[in-house]
């Protein structure tokens, strides 16, 4: 559905994006992870058809940027970070608009409209001036303004950015919903933990590089090497637990948390911690907690990135 391959942007000298490869099937929900400056925004220009790379190449539905503008822009949808209202528009009228620029004519022209506010929960805002609604409605009303057409891709950017928790796990909701209906969704966020929750495959890009590509789990194994552990025991037996974790050839090494727990990690090509439990046990020693630490999207970006920026 979507596909890149080598696409460069240039300014000057400048590389905004860097020889970008990536590829989406239908259905797939990608997110698209990287700092301010890191080549997001200038990528889902260039699929958009609202801007030309230097070189490369990009197709949308096996239609090339390059002549099938017209035949993209009538199967994508394009959500940018920050987009304009009309002030003196209802909600409805607001979308009508829209579906008429769409050429969508006659009954099914409100219909559609209906339909969509349905679909992003604003129906009883219909009649209501756009300029009153917060951000977060604002950021649906966008995302209803691009579904109008029925596009089987979306180009989403920051679509949660500014809003608050409630309104972020509305956006959420509804992004699954999209997914759920068969859309290919790229989707760029700052919120790490929600991407990781949607989306089944990842793209990390920073200075206009694709530093990683594939799904959150192979991500996640790229960061983490050893297997981490964190163990609770009862009062004031801690630095016996301690001593005899350190000293068993499994483990590579134990560290006092700020919790009162322990961080046991254990060698490389040890996964399995459930000698811990027989160890500490057969000790004496009561075991309160012992499971394995996870690694979040936001470990797996500050590890994989350097914090530059173009």
């Amino acid at each position: 559905m979507i596909e890149t391959r080598d696409l460069t942007k240039m300014y000057g000298d400048l590389y905004a994006l860097d020889r970008l490869t990536i590829k989406l099937e239908k259905g797939d929900v990608y997110g698209f992870i990287g700092p301010n400056g890191a080549g997001k925004t200038t990528t889902m220009r260039i699929l958009a058809t609202l801007l030309n790379p230097t070189w490369g190449e990009a197709t949308i539905c096996g239609y090339s940027i390059y002549n099938g503008a017209k035949e993209i822009r009538r199967l994508m949808g394009y959500m940018p970070d920050f987009f304009g209202v009309y002030d003196d528009m209802t909600v409805i009228e607001y979308l009508e608009f829209f579906a008429a620029a769409y050429r969508i004519k006659g009954p099914e022209r409100r219909k559609r409209c209906e339909q969509v506010l349905e679909l992003v929960d604003l129906g009883y805002k219909r009649d209501v001036l756009v300029t009153s609604l917060s951000r977060g409605m604002t950021q649906r009303l966008g995302l209803a303004r691009v579904l109008l057409h029925e596009p089987q891709v979306l180009l989403l950017d920051e679509p949660a950015s500014g809003l608050d928790p409630r309104a972020r796990i509305e956006i959420r909701t509804l992004l699954k919903e999209l997914q759920k209906m068969g859309k290919t969704i790229l989707v760029s966020s700052h919120i790490l933990p929600e991407l990781a929750d949607i989306c089944n495959k990842i793209g990390i890009i920073e200075r206009g590089k694709l530093l990683f590509d594939g799904d959150v789990q192979s991500a996640i194994r790229r960061v983490r090497r050893r297997t981490v552990l964190r163990v609770a025991v009862g009062n004031g037996q801690l630095p016996r637990a301690a001593e005899l974790l350190e000293g068993d050839e499994r483990v590579e090494g134990v560290e006092h948390a700020e919790d009162g727990t322990l961080l046991v990690t254990l060698r490389e090509g040890c996964d399995d911690g459930s000698f811990i439990a027989d160890l500490l046990v057969t000790n004496q020693i009561r075991l309160r907690m012992l499971k394995e630490e996870e690694i979040d999207l936001e470990d797996v970006f500050m590890s994989i990135t350097k914090g530059m920026t173009n």
